[in-house]
């Protein structure tokens, strides 16, 4: 344990995190999430929830503030304007870490972008579509 950094961030985690350079990304993913077959690094989160992970890399991570969009999650098929309950959880965390809400993007795009991340977080998120991909920016001087 240490001192002021969440259990959650494990040591395989925060490794991932401190190698991760500027502009790479990042997948926090739902127990749903082909997290095996897409992830070029892979850290298990059994059992936790996908906005208590985001909740503790938030609290080190700092977000891409060079593009548009730094948090990216899954639109649902077939019905791109919902917007799931864990994308809401998502976007309240953001926001009161003075981060804009993530965007949504489409299903194979955002697969295709999770194939491509330093790292995918399989967590215990037993909710479809918590899903979010975050790319790291950096820490001024």
């Amino acid at each position: 344990m240490l001192i002021g950094i969440s259990p959650l961030l494990t040591p395989d985690l925060l490794h991932a995190l401190a190698s991760m350079g500027h502009g790479d990304e990042i997948v926090l993913a739902d127990a749903n999430f082909p997290a095996t077959t897409l992830g070029k690094r892979l850290i298990h989160l059994p059992g936790v929830s996908a906005p208590a992970v985001l909740q503790a890399v938030l609290s080190v991570l700092p977000l891409d503030s060079f593009v548009d969009q730094p948090a990216l999650t899954m639109q649902i098929v077939g019905d791109s304007q919902t917007r799931p309950a864990s994308v809401a959880e998502f976007d309240a965390l953001l926001q009161q870490q003075g981060h804009q809400a993530s965007a949504a993007i489409e299903r194979q795009a955002f697969y295709q972008r999770a194939a491509q991340a330093f790292a995918v977080v399989a967590t215990g998120e037993l909710r479809t579509y918590g899903n979010i991909l975050l790319k790291k920016g950096v820490i001024a001087a």
